[in-house]
């Protein structure tokens, strides 16, 4: 083998690296500038929202994404974090303990990894649908302990905090929410940092051998379990310090709403709209869950119902979530051919609207029909007001829903022929480019 053939791999990883600092920098560009872009009060509540977001949806995708360990009691973690932190907060208040704010998330990140540490020794003894189940478990009977320990779980009304104690860091008191959104916006760029390093190290590389072949790990002397664990632990203290992150931001936590097996789900269904399979699908889901938590769920009181409808058409046509749509269409357009979509993605788009309106003035309609009958007939959606009482709205609504089903189905079929021709022409010319690297490698 000649030197050439030997140097050649070593100038892409340099290539790699510079896209890789540009993203970060984007990142970053983007967790400064948002708050100044976005200025209201709800935009920063929003965005401090999805900061630690992030950190906990990507913690849980460790298990989730690059464990294959699905997870029902990943609040818990969360939870026990935010709850440590407030009492840690409030020490500091008192003059207890010398912790400045700044550092109370890392006190929630020890907390979720010291009850990741006691729990996820029993809980990552099994896999697949045990570890599921137990997990459920456990979340569930934290969950019922809440109750028993007020004096640590502050009942139902929850245990609350001042995050203005002690004295100014750098001039910053975190009274004002824009104060909070960069705490918070620090930690969430340090945090995904350092998980995307995690990805990359011996055991991070070799949790994704537990998930793709456990038995495979186990033949050459890895232990999966111990793997499992390590794994284990370290998702919950990132999970602990978003929990800290949330318990100041919000200055009150509640056993209901933080450890409950909804916030759970929560978590697991927007790491898998997001993406689990890819590392910034996590991000997305963030986004997503505060999207539809805050917007969605004020706008309509169906919107758990929509929730469940995305959710169960990503399963059907794009298991691997967002991220996924986004990477293969980042490759049709690597390879030249995104031109050619755009047509079809216009008339599935224009398509699918029309399906969308028809179904949601259905659904509207029936949700005013069974909660808010007692306000009269007239119900507004969207800037359209709409008589339920008359007939003819409701056959209106339906044709409109049947023919946009019916576009949709007609644009979908051609859309899916067009975009398999491309894909048949990528492949053919990725192998055309292997065939040629072979060849040149030969001759050199």
């Amino acid at each position: 083998m000649s030197t050439s053939t030997i140097a050649a791999p070593v100038r892409r990883p340099s290539a790699w690296t510079a896209g890789r600092s540009v993203i970060w920098l984007l990142f970053a560009l983007v967790l400064f500038v948002s708050p100044l872009v976005f200025r209201s009060s709800l935009a920063l509540t929003m965005l401090s929202q999805m900061g630690y977001l992030i950190i906990i949806c990507l913690s849980y995708n460790i298990l989730f994404g690059q464990g294959g360990m699905l997870s029902f009691g990943h609040a818990v973690y969360t939870g026990l974090g935010a709850f440590i932190s407030i009492h840690a907060m409030n020490m500091a208040t008192e003059g207890k303990i010398p912790v400045p704010l700044v550092l109370i998330p890392l006190v929630g990140g020890l907390g979720g990894m010291f009850f990741a540490m006691l729990l996820g020794f029993v809980t990552t003894k099994k896999s697949g649908t045990t570890f599921a189940m137990i997990t459920l478990g456990i979340g569930e009977l934290v969950a019922a302990m809440s109750l028993m320990f007020p004096g640590f779980f502050g009942g139902e009304g929850g245990v609350t905090t001042n995050r203005t104690y002690g004295t100014p860091f750098f001039g910053a008191t975190f009274g004002p929410q824009v104060q909070v959104y960069y705490l918070i916006a620090v930690y969430c760029f340090v945090c995904t940092a350092l998980m995307y390093a995690f990805t990359g190290t011996p055991l991070g590389r070799m949790l994704n051998a537990v998930r793709d072949n456990p038995e495979r790990v186990e033949f050459v002397g890895y232990n999966t379990q111990r793997v499992r664990y390590f794994a284990f632990i370290i998702a919950g203290f990132f999970a602990g310090i978003g929990g800290g992150l949330a318990a100041i931001n919000f200055e009150i936590v509640n056993a209901s709403d933080s450890l409950s097996g909804i916030r759970s789900g929560g978590y697991l269904l927007f790491t898998f709209l997001g993406g689990a399979t890819f590392f910034f699908g996590p991000i997305i889901g963030a986004v997503l869950l505060v999207l539809a938590s805050v917007l969605l769920s004020e706008i309509t009181k169906a919107w758990l119902l929509y929730l469940g409808l995305v959710f169960l058409f990503m399963v059907m046509f794009a298991p691997g979530g967002v991220a996924s749509l986004i990477m293969m269409n980042l490759r049709v357009f690597k390879f030249g051919r995104f031109k050619e979509l755009l047509l079809p993605y216009a008339g599935l788009i224009a398509a699918g609207a029309v399906m969308v309106v028809g179904v949601s003035i259905l659904v509207e309609m029936t949700y005013h029909q069974q909660l808010d009958a007692a306000l009269g007939p007239l119900v507004f959606f969207v800037g359209m007001s709409l008589d339920t009482s008359h007939m003819g709205t409701w056959l209106g609504a339906g044709a409109v829903a049947i023919v946009g089903l019916g576009l949709l189905e007609l644009v979908r079929r051609r859309f899916a022929r067009t975009w398999g021709r491309i894909q048949e022409d990528i492949e053919a010319a990725i192998k055309q480019r292997e065939a040629a690297a072979t060849a040149a490698r030969r001759t050199a």
